[in-house]
């Protein structure tokens, strides 16, 4: 859906391309995508594999650089900036949440949700006392001493979840966060998503395959070929 820069959103594309040379071909992974998320939005990000998706997951979490086009974050222009500024803003606006849980495994659950800290110029203390506190808002405070093979795969998930809201970040990005759960945790972890969104307005994009899960979320945007080809409120 293409919407102007007329206020002030979270993030903000405007004619948004990734493109890539195959042999004498151009492959656009992103074909002038425009779109506009607010802040307070739960947003799920859907398409078949090669759409467009992930891409479009990457461009926004910085960790890819678009071709051309523009991309606001938080009203700052990062389409441009190189690699040590994009990492700085990566790390005071955005919490990630991948499938694998990317844990540390030779740490415990509080030094793992420490490890965004150690970006910043915190005394120790303070750095242990706020990933307690993350550990606590998920409901891990007797697990903070546990390593991850120790904790079984929800567990794990929601220490990956308490190291993304550790920094205070607005904007949570989560690719598909469930793929490595059953139903019933899978169920359990959308339900927190939706209490961190609800009550802590967090903006949250997720990445799924999954109708059910992007049916825990409050707008649907469909990927085909690089383009948005459905971005429609849905009832959760």
């Amino acid at each position: 859906m293409a919407q102007g820069f007329k206020t002030m959103a979270l993030i903000e594309t405007d004619q948004l391309e990734k493109k890539y040379e195959v042999g004498d071909s151009i492959v656009y992974a992103l074909d002038k995508v425009s779109l506009k998320i607010s802040s307070g939005e739960f947003v799920a990000v859907m398409g078949p594999s090669g759409s467009g998706k992930s891409t479009f997951m990457n461009v926004i979490g910085c960790l890819d650089e678009p071709t051309t086009g523009r991309y606001l974050l938080d009203g700052i222009d990062v389409s441009d900036m190189d690699h040590d500024a994009l990492a700085e803003i990566r790390n005071e606006k955005i919490g990630f949440v991948f499938q694998g849980f990317n844990l540390l495994s030779r740490t415990t659950a509080l030094e793992n949700v420490e490890v965004p800290l150690l970006y910043s110029r915190q005394i120790p203390q303070d750095r242990t006392d706020r990933a307690r506190e993350a550990l606590k808002l998920l409901g891990l405070e007797s697990r903070i001493h546990h390593y991850p093979n120790q904790l079984s795969g929800g567990q794990q998930q929601r220490v990956a979840i308490a190291r993304a809201l550790v920094n205070n970040a607005p904007l949570l990005l989560a690719d598909e966060p469930t793929g490595n759960l059953d139903t019933k945790t899978s169920i359990e972890i959308m339900d927190l998503f939706v209490r961190l969104n609800e009550d802590k307005h967090i903006t949250i994009v997720l990445v799924t395959h999954e109708p059910d899960i992007s049916a825990f979320s409050k707008r649907i945007i469909r990927f085909l070929d690089g383009k948005i080809v459905s971005d429609k409120e849905n009832s959760p």
